[in-house]
């Protein structure tokens, strides 16, 4: 589809209003993923992220750290919750770009956690937006309890709404930022990347203490691509994704919510969230081509800031904004640098900025990472 023609609805005052009324309210989604922090549901997670940490896989070697157990990747929280990742009310018809998320956690997330969370709507704000013309900030607050009621992480995540139709005719006019072809690589360059990967440590078991950090210090990079849509499916697996179901179970979610039903080539309706799958539905809202997931790429940044820090560490926050469409054939650098350290009760804390760069040079996510070290002075 080209030119003027409309298949998506637009943003309109009425339906702004009535998605702002709901403020305050708590927003009941579907099922998680998952509901327990499992064995399989970690490794599963970890193989989304591409993340070997044997502190997540590795029940001997877990038993030996402080922790005495497997933990999980911090961000697996997006599993247990799917408004936290992206599965959001109101406006029906107009996109949803995941945006960020700021996680504040409480304490690690162990082998047989079993967490609920309860979102509340809290921001819905009107925007100019140079991608759609309008755009809406959505923005839900997002804590997470075990199965005792500790309160293990409070988090807020937040997505920007678009006009499809708008956002694919400025891509397709040139005037959007989207503007731009997917990339390819040659097999020395495929190398170079592969040599990369296979050369990842984390730091595990010996610890970074607190006294041996500097301002400026840089994290080790992590690479993350060039991303297939292989790689989104594998982060779908350990994720669980928004709205992939099949058949009658599908058939049930687009009678509840007829806009998710959009009928591709061949006329059956599939949800949206094809747009990281399927080159087609991508180009119609405006990005030329399959892309990524936003929690996948601030996952990929807890990636870095966990095999950085150690097992000994633990990160308290990490507060991210997805900035870029990140397309199949994008290769993403992931890196970050110490910021400050500084001492608050018992604590010894450090702040890293954090941030993933592509090969066109520009930053699609970037944020703040907070860790608690190890002392020498001070048992951990």
């Amino acid at each position: 589809m080209s030119g003027g023609a409309e298949r998506f609805p637009r943003i309109t005052p009425e339906a702004l209003a009535e998605l702002q009324s709901r403020i305050g309210s708590e927003f009941s989604g579907p099922e998680p993923y998952i509901t327990e922090a499992n064995v399989d549901a970690i490794r599963h997670f970890a193989d989304g992220v591409g993340d070997r940490n044997p502190l997540w896989r590795d029940p001997k070697y877990a038993a030996k750290t402080r922790w005495g157990t497997v933990l999980a990747p911090p961000t697996i929280l997006f599993a247990f919750d799917r408004v936290l990742s992206g599965y959001i009310g109101g406006m029906p018809g107009i996109h949803a770009m995941y945006a960020g998320t700021d996680f504040r956690w409480r304490r690690p997330v162990r082998l047989g956690d079993k967490l609920k969370a309860r979102p509340v709507l809290s921001t819905v704000r009107e925007m100019k937006s140079q991608f759609s013309a309008v755009s809406v900030l959505q923005s839900y607050t997002v804590p997470f309890r075990d199965q005792h009621g500790e309160l293990v992480c409070e988090a807020e995540s937040w997505v920007i709404r678009t006009q499809r139709d708008e956002a694919r005719r400025r891509t397709e006019s040139g005037t959007s930022t989207h503007s731009f072809e997917p990339s390819t690589w040659t097999p020395e360059q495929i190398e170079e990347i592969a040599a990369a990967y296979r050369a990842e440590r984390p730091r595990g078991s010996e610890p970074r203490f607190w006294e041996d950090v500097k301002v400026g210090d840089a994290l080790d990079e992590r690479l993350k691509g060039p991303a297939t849509v292989t790689s989104f499916i594998a982060w779908d697996l350990g994720w669980g994704g928004l709205y992939i179901k099949a058949h009658g179970v599908a058939q049930a979610m687009f009678d509840d919510h007829p806009a998710l039903g959009i009928f591709n080539d061949q006329g059956v309706p599939e949800p949206p969230e094809r747009v990281h799958w399927s080159n087609e539905m991508a180009k119609a809202v405006g990005v030329p081509g399959a892309y990524d997931y936003g929690p996948e790429r601030i996952s990929w940044l807890a990636h870095l800031v966990t095999d950085w820090m150690g097992d000994d560490a633990e990160l308290r926050r990490l507060n991210v904004q997805v900035r870029k469409h990140n397309i199949v054939g994008d290769l993403t650098r992931c890196n970050g640098k110490v910021l400050r350290t500084w001492r608050k009760g018992g604590d010894h804390l450090v702040e890293c900025e954090v941030y993933g760069v592509n090969q066109r040079g520009e930053r699609n996510c970037q944020g703040v990472a907070v860790v608690a070290l190890p002392s020498r002075t001070v048992g951990s």
